[in-house]
């Protein structure tokens, strides 16, 4: 077990990806409390599902930035050497093909997008799409 030096709290991994006290209220929040290396492609990823979701509403759901109309869609969040990108199982098993062309690792309603190299965001959008046009979400 690991306890956070900070705020006290304890976690089965060392270093696990936290918020220490009070959870972001808007997405902006959330991008600006991630490391300052990671921050714009968080914004791309964001922009990229906006372009997507347009009439979604933006909002904070299971401490990271979702996007929600009716139902949460899609969600994104910065972990410690990853981008996830949560659309939920069946679009994951739509994607897989063109996921292992990305360099994306995935599993069951999740995807990895790593940070190191270019982020596939016409994957992303096109994921987000899928998404709103079938009702198959998060």
């Amino acid at each position: 077990m690991w306890k956070c030096p900070k705020c006290g709290r304890t976690f089965k991994n060392e270093n696990q990806h936290h918020y220490c006290g009070k959870a972001p209220e808007t997405v902006d929040e959330y991008i600006l409390a991630q490391d300052e290396g990671i921050r714009d492609m968080l914004q791309s990823v964001r922009l990229a599902i906006k372009g997507e979701l347009p009439d979604a509403t933006e909002k904070i759901s299971w401490s990271m930035p979702t996007y929600w109309k009716g139902t949460n869609i899609i969600h994104f969040a910065a972990s410690k050497k990853h981008i996830g990108l949560y659309p939920g199982p069946e679009a994951v098993e739509q994607f897989a093909e063109k996921l292992d062309e990305a360099g994306c690792a995935y599993s069951k309603g999740s995807i990895r997008i790593p940070y190191a190299g270019e982020l596939p965001l016409g994957l992303i959008a096109e994921i987000a799409a899928w998404c709103r046009d079938t009702g198959n979400h998060a």
